[in-house]
């Protein structure tokens, strides 16, 4: 099965990739350089720059973006001379400086999660799992002690939650009994022992069958979990860091695969690092909830 190319996008760390059906569009990040850029199946390519490093992205159904930037969460909006503006919406009282905003998305309900990371990707677990309230405008922590938070993703009927930590002190997934109506986690267990596997867990999806697809950075795949944590499937790109994954396509049936482009290494055997990449899973996801913001 071969991974297309669809943008040479060349980022240094491509992230959230967030399918936009009416646009028929897909969208995400570069986190260090605060840009998010569109794709649309025509070739057309798009960019707006943002102030601060560019997390993580989910659209509000008014038309705008709810992103979590280095230093809070903000309401975003593409503008036509290529500027993303931003009204900060809450701030966040990281653990120490030199702190940014990581993986999230929203729950099948429309509440926007996000979690914290070092920026130096130091291995002290002072990264935290936040929800953020659309109604009083507050960050709320719900899972702390983490390293690098990853793998953010929901089950399709919203129970429950699954988290990955991808520090090399770590490389496990979680998953979560998950309240739909207070948004709170509970139960944590284990799910997947990454060390047993190629790779460190990164970012991920669930599809309409249930099963977990999770980049497996550093080793250039793409893997599928079923429920049960049993690895079933296998997807090879031409790249060695894999970041983030989502379903989209007119079907929802092509799954999309972000990137990171190494700084400061031979990249002859990966040229392509960094760009956005699609391929045919043979199975169809679920639509990205849209943000209560």
């Amino acid at each position: 099965m071969n991974a297309e190319l669809i943008v040479d996008a060349r980022n240094a760390t491509g992230e959230s990739p967030v399918w936009q059906a009416q646009e028929n569009a897909l969208y995400w990040v570069d986190i260090p350089t605060g840009r998010l850029h569109r794709w649309q199946p025509d070739g057309k390519t798009d960019c707006w720059q943002a102030d601060e490093m560019l997390a993580c992205i989910a659209r509000s159904p008014a038309g705008h973006w709810l992103g979590a930037q280095e230093s809070g969460m903000f309401k975003l909006a593409p503008q036509a001379d290529s500027r993303l503006s931003a009204e900060k919406l809450v701030g966040v009282e990281h653990a120490r400086p030199q702190m940014r905003f990581n993986d999230g998305r929203c729950d099948r309900q429309g509440r926007f999660w996000a979690s914290t990371m070092q920026t130096n990707m130091g291995a002290d677990a002072v990264g935290t799992l936040y929800r953020y309230d659309p109604d009083t405008r507050q960050l709320t922590a719900q899972v702390e002690g983490l390293v690098v938070p990853n793998g953010l993703a929901f089950s399709p009927d919203g129970r429950t939650l699954y988290l990955s930590d991808s520090h090399s002190t770590r490389q496990h997934i979680w998953a979560f009994d998950y309240d739909i109506d207070s948004g709170t986690p509970h139960n944590r267990r284990h799910f997947v022992d990454m060390n047993a596997h190629p790779g460190r867990p990164d970012g991920a999806a669930v599809d309409s069958e249930g099963c977990y697809w999770i980049c497996a950075i550093d080793a250039g795949l793409v893997l599928r979990f079923t429920p049960e944590g049993k690895l079933d499937r296998s997807l090879p790109l031409p790249v060695k860091k894999p970041t983030m994954c989502a379903f989209g396509g007119a079907r929802l049936d092509t799954l999309f695969v972000t990137s990171i482009r190494p700084q400061g290494i031979d990249l002859s055997d990966q040229p392509l690092a960094g760009g956005v990449f699609a391929l045919n899973p043979g199975v169809k996801g679920l639509p990205e909830p849209m943000a209560r913001a």
